[in-house]
């Protein structure tokens, strides 16, 4: 790509202020050697985040690094002990007791974090080119010749932009359009539907966050206090772990209902729920589980959907990041990870001085041949090693699947190996 003289300055429209979308403002406005005028949309009237936990990877590090907030990211993760190793994972449906099945063998050199706090440091950090825009969701764009894009919005008003980013997550109205607009031939027209809608995977997922305080006054010796822990059973497991520097606990309990997965969700995705309900679900878990459960503060329930596997995610001047592009099941914690990565990459590909507005396109490419593969790869390692946390499959890779192993024995299992591509399930005999 060469730069031509008079390089024509370009506008970025993104969509949705979540963490890609603030972090790709972020990594444009910091490394941008002309300049970018960004517009960030947000649908809501603040940027604020779902859910609890968030988990601050080596590689997220590295980009915090980049972007030069690495301190104060630092400052407000949890940290886990020197001597800490991976998640300790349980079999715990069994109402007598649970017992240890194994703990990863790594060194776990994540932290964790509240998502809010990530929030409020992102938005720290954007720069002065950028200008919010809240109460702003966007419902299609359309293409004028000769290449700038409309934007659409729900309160009836319209914009104009040069490129633009979907970071408006799972229900994206960016994939939608882009999908629905592609040239023929390009993908299946019957497939349409299949790239644009969400896809419930079966699972109904209970998150709660538990004061370290209220548990350690009922249970002191609850193994949830101790570390990372995932309690495991058949088609149910949760994890818990600690947040906001070890205040709380973040609990997320997740239920997968047979032969679901594909299927319509009948109801609201998310909805407020009863200690009771969160509670019943686990009656058949040791004693540490329903002490941790007891404890559940305003639970909540989501029906969990992910972005089926997409064949491209780039057309033109528009472009999909984190998960409007590959929303998936949150077993690697690499959802926010992913999303801040496919921002890091995008927006020094567009902030880069060869990179001008009749080149666009070569940058969203590259970006794509780069991303896409890598996200979907750990989508698809998180749903596998998911199955294998609620015993839904053994041997799965080798096309040989089982029940599960149901009231499990200690006799039954001996150490599972772990590694960064997932679990192995071994079993004598």
């Amino acid at each position: 790509m060469s730069l031509s003289s008079g390089t024509p300055k370009f506008r970025v429209a993104i969509c949705g202020a979540g963490i890609g979308g603030l972090a790709l403002a972020i990594t444009i406005g910091k490394f941008a050697c002309h300049d970018i005028h960004i517009d960030l949309y947000e649908a809501h009237d603040a940027i604020t985040t779902a859910g609890a936990g968030i988990t601050v990877s080596r590689r997220t590090s590295e980009v915090m690094q980049e972007l030069g907030m690495y301190e104060e990211i630092s400052r407000a993760s949890t940290k886990p002990p020197p001597s800490s190793r991976g998640p300790r994972h349980r079999i715990s449906n069994v109402p007598q007791g649970g017992f240890e099945w194994f703990q990863d063998t790594v060194k776990r050199a994540a932290s964790i974090m509240h998502r809010q706090s990530l929030v409020d440091i992102l938005k720290q950090y954007l720069p002065l080119s950028c200008r919010l825009h809240f109460n702003k969701r966007l419902t299609r764009y359309d293409k004028q010749s000769p290449g700038s894009l409309i934007l659409h919005f729900a309160d009836d008003s319209t914009a104009t932009t040069d490129v633009l980013i979907g970071a408006d997550g799972l229900h994206s109205s960016v994939r939608k359009t882009l999908f629905e607009t592609l040239d023929r031939g390009i993908v299946d027209p019957n497939k349409i539907g299949h790239y644009t809608n969400p896809s419930w995977t079966g699972k109904l997922v209970y998150r709660t966050v538990i004061p370290v305080k209220k548990l350690s006054q009922m249970d002191p010796n609850n193994i949830a206090l101790k570390d990372f822990t995932v309690f495991c059973g058949k088609r149910k497991h949760i994890i818990s772990y600690p947040v906001s520097e070890g205040r709380l606990l973040n609990v997320v309990a997740f239920v997968t209902k047979e032969q679901k997965p594909g299927t319509p969700f009948e109801g609201r995705w998310v909805s407020d729920v009863s200690n009771e309900e969160l509670q019943e679900q686990y009656q058949d878990f040791e004693p540490a589980v329903k002490n941790l459960l007891k404890c559940s503060e305003n639970p909540s329930r989501w029906a969990l959907h992910v972005v089926n596997e997409l064949p491209l995610s780039t057309d033109d001047r528009v472009a999909l990041i984190g998960d409007a592009c590959h929303a998936m099941t949150p077993h690697f914690a690499a959802g926010a990870g992913q999303a801040i990565e496919d921002a890091f990459v995008l927006g020094r590909l567009l902030a880069h001085p060869l990179t001008t507005l009749d080149n666009v396109p070569a940058a969203l490419k590259a970006y794509q041949d780069v991303r896409l593969p890598s996200a979907q790869f750990v989508a698809r390692e998180s749903e596998r090693v998911g199955r294998i946390m609620d015993f839904n499959t053994l041997n799965a890779d080798r096309g040989n699947e089982q029940e599960g192993l149901g009231n499990s024995k200690r006799e039954d299992l001996r150490p599972v190996e772990a590694g960064r591509s997932g679990l192995v399930l071994l079993l004598n005999g």
